[in-house]
């Protein structure tokens, strides 16, 4: 009988974590949602002046529009797009009108067309700034020799082109030859809904193991009864 308790405790116990941790999971898919959904509607606002001091976390996706020259000089991101293949983000140096110099993503070419000459001159672009956090631990060094980067690193990426350590990403074509990969919320993971489903799955799996288990432990004392 003694037995048979612990393992109810034990599995009471069990079943009550995996649910918990299933129900904090859909409580951070409600919030992920949220944040999603003020990340899309940031993005999609009406684009503004540059600021004179644009903050990382204050202007992320902040719309802006800006009159300037898109410079010769630029940096190639290795990038794969579904149903396309692999290419580059070409980031470019590009002055205002008031003499700023930011970083350009223009967007994105294949790799056949990784050195051809792309036009620039003066050019209006609308998009969006960003800070992405591109590089994780398993993201290779870039390789700046090559002009081959892995990752959107924009203090580098400034230091390289001396600019400012601001990225504008183009949501307007700033050339026939490159197609605009402007911001969305793609990107973003959203993962949580498939660890509820896994942590309440686990939680049923663990109910029926504990009844199983409960069943066998006072299915032997009777039949040693009999």
């Amino acid at each position: 009988m003694r037995g048979l308790l612990f393992l109810l405790i034990f599995g009471l116990t069990g079943v009550a974590i995996l649910v918990g941790l299933g129900v904090w999971q859909v409580q951070r898919l409600d919030w992920k949602q949220g944040l999603l959904a003020d990340i899309a509607t940031r993005i999609a606002a009406d684009p503004v002046a540059l600021p004179t001091d644009p903050d990382p976390v204050a202007d992320k996706y902040l719309p802006v529009t800006v009159d300037g020259v898109i410079q010769p000089d630029e940096l190639h991101v290795l990038v794969s797009l579904k149903r396309v293949g692999p290419g580059y983000r070409v980031i470019a140096p590009f002055e205002t009108g008031d003499g700023r110099r930011i970083l350009l993503d223009r967007g994105f070419v294949g790799t056949a067309q990784k050195n051809d000459a792309r036009s620039g001159g003066a050019v209006s672009v609308t998009g969006n700034l960003h800070w992405p956090d591109d590089r994780t631990g398993s993201t290779p060094a870039n390789d700046e020799a090559g002009n081959i980067w892995f990752a959107r690193d924009v203090a580098d990426m400034a230091a390289a082109l001396d600019t400012e350590p601001v990225l504008l990403i183009a949501r307007s074509s700033t050339g026939p030859t490159v197609r605009p990969l402007p911001i969305d919320t793609v990107g973003v993971p959203n993962d949580h809904l498939q660890y509820a489903i896994t942590w309440f799955s686990l939680a049923l799996i663990w109910s029926v193991m504990t009844a199983f288990f409960l069943w066998r432990g006072r299915a032997r004392p009777e039949s040693r009864g009999t």
